[in-house]
């Protein structure tokens, strides 16, 4: 007796949901990351407006000075939903903790200079409060802004930095034996020493910005802009040739993720800008406003970290500008 197996192909009915298929045509297969952006946010049949600030709807594109036709342009290029977000992000951890087990198992940390462990402890470990402060920022855009597309990337990029400041706060324990000294003198430094006083005083002007287009721009844009290619860049490659190589591993993590971030970023400003002039316009607006403000801030920074601070600074602000310019605005 023979047996012949035969497979059948059965085509399905459709290839996705009725409100993603009149997106991108009907008959088309979509991604996954499609079908957990498009149209997810609610629009109709809200029963109140929110008792903290009833002047707008729950969801109100009122509630920023940019305008779009279709808030859904404002797609991230990651194509991040929960799944390959949580994937990712875990494969990324892994690497870390490898080059943590690494750096102890080795002893690196036993062999960087004294003057470079201080100089971390008083000069890098405040820096988990910044990221603290845009973690709370980005829970900010996730609440205020419209359209899944900007808000899902926005609840992914602030959990992001309150990785980045758990990180910085393991660094400080490591270097400081497990003291957790370290880190109430690290706030007592953000608190209260002059240097960083000009970052702090930004971050809490921040946190009362209404509109939430502009808080994207100073937190995500400008102060990150200056802040992450100053401490984990310029101030990495100042410590190297100085016995601070470890740094760099063990800040691997959140140089990695601001180098992808900044994708997601930069697209948000070009689609913004690419819609309309006076979006360009508001955008210019925020730009020119804030930048000097942050420059100065980094500046302060700047000379307790390197040789050279003014050169570096100016460079990161141009830096900074060039990818402004690159995504239409006029600098």
């Amino acid at each position: 007796m023979t047996l012949d197996i035969k497979s059948v192909d059965i085509k399905p009915k459709r290839e996705t949901f009725g409100h993603v298929a009149r997106r991108i045509g009907e008959g088309k297969s979509a991604t996954r990351y499609e079908e957990a952006t498009y149209d997810l946010q609610s629009t109709t049949n809200f029963h109140y407006r929110p008792t903290y600030n009833p002047k707008y709807e729950l969801y109100d594109t009122e509630k920023t000075a940019i305008k779009m036709e279709d808030w859904y342009k404002f797609l991230d290029p990651r194509q991040y939903y929960y799944s390959n977000y949580v994937m990712t992000r875990a494969k990324q951890q892994d690497v870390a903790e490898q080059n943590f087990v690494f750096i102890e198992k080795r002893g690196l940390l036993d062999s960087m200079p004294n003057d470079i462990k201080k100089q971390i402890q008083t000069h890098v470990l405040p820096l988990r409060h910044y990221e603290w402060g845009a973690n709370m920022n980005n829970l900010q855009l996730v609440s205020e802004s419209y359209g899944a597309a900007f808000a899902s990337a926005a609840m992914f990029h602030a959990e992001d930095r309150l990785g980045n400041s758990q990180y910085i706060t393991i660094i400080g324990l490591l270097i400081g034996e497990n003291e957790a000294s370290y880190l109430d003198n690290a706030k007592d430094l953000w608190m209260n020493d002059s240097s960083w006083q000009g970052l702090r005083k930004a971050l809490e002007d921040s946190f009362v910005l209404e509109d939430w287009f502009e808080l994207h721009m100073f937190q995500n844009v400008i102060m990150d802009g200056f802040i992450h290619p100053l401490f984990f860049n310029a101030y990495e490659q100042e410590i190297n040739s100085k016995g601070g190589t470890a740094q760099g591993m063990m800040t691997e993590f959140i140089t990695t993720w601001y180098e992808e971030s900044t994708k997601w970023v930069d697209k948000t400003v070009s689609v913004a800008s690419s819609e309309s002039i006076e979006n360009t316009e508001f955008l210019n607006t925020c730009a020119k406003k804030y930048i000097p403000i942050v420059e100065k801030a980094t500046l302060s920074l700047a000379k307790n970290l390197l040789s050279n601070p003014e050169e570096i600074v100016n460079e990161i602000k141009q830096n900074l500008i060039n990818r402004l310019t690159k995504n239409g605005l006029s600098l």
